[in-house]
């Protein structure tokens, strides 16, 4: 059985328009996964302390990977591309977030989905209407509506 995942991918250093178009091929090397497709980027100002500009995306993929492992997998990219977690919402060479997993909602010391701020980030909600516009979370929720309710202030598609 293949599991369709929505990922949320942001970079804000060491070239993160770079960082986050190689992960995107890192993701469809992860195996039995395969990309689907993959949202236009956005450049959008920093949740947190003062620090440079993020460049966003959310991308598509089918895996049959159990979402855990599929985790793992992310996190092992993010590891490879020096991610180092010194402050929440800190500056970071690369993020890989599980926003969506099937219509499931997972909640484990480990993962939680939907992801816990996606309703609130519009870096998380325009390209993810980008790619999938006719989307509804796990309990009902249209994207379409949080996408109209979303603050777009400080972000741009590039």
């Amino acid at each position: 059985m293949l599991n369709t995942v929505y990922i949320g991918l942001g970079s804000n250093l060491d070239q993160p328009l770079q960082q986050v178009t190689q992960a995107l091929e890192e993701i469809n090397a992860i195996t039995g996964t395969t990309l689907v497709s993959h949202s236009p980027w956005y450049k959008s100002t920093a949740v947190g302390p003062i620090q440079p500009d993020f460049i966003n995306g959310v991308a598509k993929a089918h895996t049959s990977l159990d979402a855990h492992r599929f985790l793992t997998a992310l996190q092992a990219i993010e590891q490879a591309h020096q991610r180092v977690r010194k402050e929440h919402w800190g500056p970071r060479t690369l993020d890989l977030d599980i926003l969506l997993w099937n219509n499931d909602t997972i909640a484990t010391e480990r993962l939680t989905v939907p992801h816990a701020f996606m309703t609130e980030r519009s870096f998380v909600l325009l390209p993810l209407n980008d790619i999938a516009s006719e989307l509804s979370l796990p309990n009902g929720t249209p994207l379409k509506a949080l996408v109209q309710q979303c603050d777009q202030t400080g972000i741009e598609q590039i």
